[in-house]
């Protein structure tokens, strides 16, 4: 998808002549960068995912009703115009109550009761959230810290079915650097923040060291599923790619190296959907440096 003229003219000037020891790209590369966007576009397009989400808020203590209705604190499509109320009680516990128990599933299953206890994804991430279904549609609810909150999810909502895609810069092999790891010793954390002001101290298995222009540069990841996690920010921030953070993933690091392929970076979640809560770049990984590769600012999703 082809950039406007302006964009792609201030895009090349941030560019410039830059000197930098970069790992020595395959012939195909370009294929396989584009192969990697495609895959992750995919991904995003598969049902129940981000793409798929309709509402979304944060609970506040007592009652909370929902429903499709004007009315209601949370309105979600698609839902009876007063589905019922979502309880928060004071240690956290969210339970759902009914106004009716007809057309509405838990769990894929009828409704039983008109007080439903909803389960959410847990401090660990390791729990499977309730989901309430009504129609096409479901809510659950999700906890950051000691915020809760409700999602609703269709896997017919517009931004999955017609998902526009992604603009790129330019794709750069030097922005495919060998950067030197330094494991953590002792154990280091890094304090990650979202945008609803929770924090959180992270474990952190190392970092990367690059140069770029004659100047060393240090990111830290979070270890996710094997993989390097780096949540990181730039120069390009706020006025070419999202302002918040930028994501980067990277394989475990091997004899002292670690590959960083600045164009696989993606926009976080949040820049996609306004109803998803994404951590913002700590400062540690706020580069003084405009990384001209990877995802530009996402410009399909309307918030």
């Amino acid at each position: 998808m082809a950039r406007t003229t302006e964009r792609l003219a201030l895009a090349a000037l941030l560019l410039g002549a830059v000197a930098v020891h970069a790992a020595d790209a395959p012939a195909d590369y370009a294929r396989q960068v584009a192969k990697a966007r495609a895959e992750r576009v995919e991904r995003l397009r598969a049902p129940d995912g981000y793409l798929a989400l309709t509402a979304s808020g944060w609970l506040e203590p007592g009652d909370n009703s929902v429903g499709s209705a004007a009315d209601n604190r949370f309105q979600v499509p698609d839902a009876p115009a007063h589905l019922g109320v979502l309880h928060l009680g004071a240690d956290g516990a969210v339970e759902l109550r009914l106004a009716g128990t007809r057309g509405i599933t838990v769990d894929g299953k009828p409704a039983a009761d008109a007080t439903v206890p909803l389960r959410t994804q847990g401090a660990d991430e390791k729990q499977k959230p309730t989901r309430v279904g009504f129609g096409a549609s479901y809510l659950y609810v999700v906890q950051n810290g000691d915020k809760r909150g409700l999602r609703a999810k269709n896997n017919d909502a517009p931004l999955r079915t017609h998902f526009p895609g992604f603009d790129y810069f330019p794709v750069d092999p030097s922005w495919r650097i060998e950067a030197r790891w330094v494991p953590s010793r002792p154990q280091e954390h890094l304090r990650i923040a979202y945008v609803t002001g929770t924090e959180a101290d992270v474990p952190v298995p190392g970092k990367a060291v690059f140069e770029r222009d004659g100047q060393t540069y240090e990111l830290r990841p979070i270890e996710e599923d094997g993989r390097l996690f780096f949540i990181f920010g730039d120069r390009t921030a706020g006025r070419l790619t999202y302002g918040g953070a930028r994501f980067l993933y990277a394989g475990a690091p091997k004899d002292g190296k670690v590959l960083l392929d600045f164009n696989l970076a993606e926009n976080p979640p949040c820049a996609i959907t306004p109803h998803v809560v994404c951590p913002l770049a700590p400062p540690e990984n706020r580069l003084k440096l405009a990384v001209t590769a990877g995802e530009l600012k996402f410009s399909g999703g309307g918030h």
